[in-house]
């Protein structure tokens, strides 16, 4: 039996269960006399739209804050708009700076990294770092500035994102400037971002990384020189196909970006055997048709430990219909998997009673636990009610201390390059 016929077999089971789930034939196991309860509760620590890791003393007021409210866990950025936000050889190599030029203006020679790691684990809260934008990066950043050779094209030639590609951090950011997107399937942009990677793993006494949604590729890229002459050179002299939604096309470019989600696993794994990897993400589908991330072959071969759905519809009901999705059930049966939940943006506040509502969706069916997107909007100078308000609706809502459980790795599956 090929991998294909096994994948969709374990899907229909995954929709079977999760059919059983909804008509009440599998019963809650969830009790109020578990002594000690085991869920994710997290928070994203991001660079834009936040003060929190450039004012100084801001980071130790933020995790005390979490630590006193039941949070137990945080994902702060290291990796974002082309700069790291820790001191990084590898970066300064490669773009000049060792990390954000606002960082080390406004913090000095501090390793914010480090104080966030230190002062959490005193705090009871598990760090884990948090690659964020993937491979996107400003047009008219140093890294793009230095390795021009090294960003993907549009089949027009054009480099810069359009605007249903910026699309999600348009939404996060209206004053997002123009945006590119390194290819991932260069070996000098691979070896970049893996140094990178083996870097903080390295350097930090941490148990896990993060990657998000644009770990991938938009679907409509991929026609610069470099990717073009590989294509051509692995299907004898032929140019890639005019349409970028074309099955094999969109299959042999996730195919790319699949193996070096490999190689990462291998090199964490190799630097620390105890470092999980965790990734953010869209619906398979949505990740796989539109950013040709197959986080589902990931998951099926044991290179990621967590995964955290991004849900973060307005409506309810579709809320719900991203979580039942047969995929994700199945998901669920090979690591452990928790909820992306927004708590605001910029453009859209969002009221408490919202949040609270699709807490209640994944503590009924079982998730892991959730993480929230992101840490001004709890109750800082994006959320909808006064601070007040919403430290207390959160401590009512997180009253009970729990646990981050950290997830067990499994043995990887022997790799198969055969028809997916």
């Amino acid at each position: 039996m090929n991998r294909k016929v096994r994948r969709c077999l374990n899907v229909a089971l995954g929709l079977l269960v999760a059919v059983a789930w909804s008509i009440g034939f599998i019963p809650n196991m969830a009790t109020s006399e578990t002594p000690v309860r085991e869920e994710i509760r997290g928070v994203w620590l991001t660079n834009v739209g936040s003060d929190v890791l450039f004012v100084p003393g801001a980071v130790h007021h933020a995790l005390q804050e979490l630590s006193d409210l039941n949070f137990n866990t945080v994902y702060p950025v290291v990796w974002n708009r082309g700069q790291t936000f820790y001191p990084s050889v590898a970066s300064h190599q490669v773009t000049g700076r060792s990390q954000d030029w606002l960082l080390s203006l406004m913090r000095g020679s501090t390793d914010v990294l480090g104080e966030i790691i230190a002062d959490g684990q005193s705090l009871g809260l598990r760090v884990v770092p948090w690659f964020e934008y993937g491979f996107m990066a400003p047009a008219n950043s140093e890294l793009v500035k230095r390795h021009p050779d090294w960003v993907t094209r549009h089949q027009d030639n054009s480099e810069n994102l359009r605007e249903e590609e910026l699309a999600p951090i348009l939404n996060e950011n209206p004053l997002t400037i123009q945006q590119v997107w390194l290819n991932p399937l260069h070996p000098e942009v691979q070896n970049f971002l893996l140094r990178l990677i083996v870097e903080v793993v390295a350097n930090y006494p941490i148990d896990a990384i993060q990657f998000d949604d644009n770990f991938g590729l938009p679907v409509e890229l991929g026609y610069d020189p470099y990717t073009i002459a590989l294509y051509q050179a692995e299907h004898w002299g032929d140019s890639p196909p005019s349409n970028p939604y074309n099955a094999e096309w969109v299959r042999w470019r996730a195919n790319k970006i699949n193996d070096f989600m490999e190689r990462i696993y291998q090199a964490v794994q190799f630097v620390n055997v105890d470092c999980s990897i965790s990734l953010a993400a869209n619906s398979q589908s949505f990740a796989y048709h539109h950013y040709l991330q197959d986080w589902l072959t990931w998951v099926e071969f044991g290179w990621i430990d967590e995964l955290f759905l991004q849900v973060y519809h307005s409506e309810l009901s579709r809320f719900e219909t991203e979580l039942d999705i047969s995929t994700v059930w199945y998901a669920r049966n090979l690591t452990r998997v928790g909820v992306g939940i927004l708590t605001g943006t910029m453009k859209r506040p969002i009221a408490f009673a919202e949040i609270e509502e699709r807490v209640k969706v994944a503590r009924d069916r079982q998730f892991a636990g959730f993480a929230f997107f992101y840490w001004e909007s709890l109750w800082g100078k994006v959320a909808s009610e006064s601070p007040e308000q919403r430290r207390n609706s959160f401590q009512a809502l997180l009253k009970e201390p729990a646990i981050s459980p950290v997830p067990v790795r499994s043995q990887p599956q022997k790799k198969d390059n055969s028809q997916t």
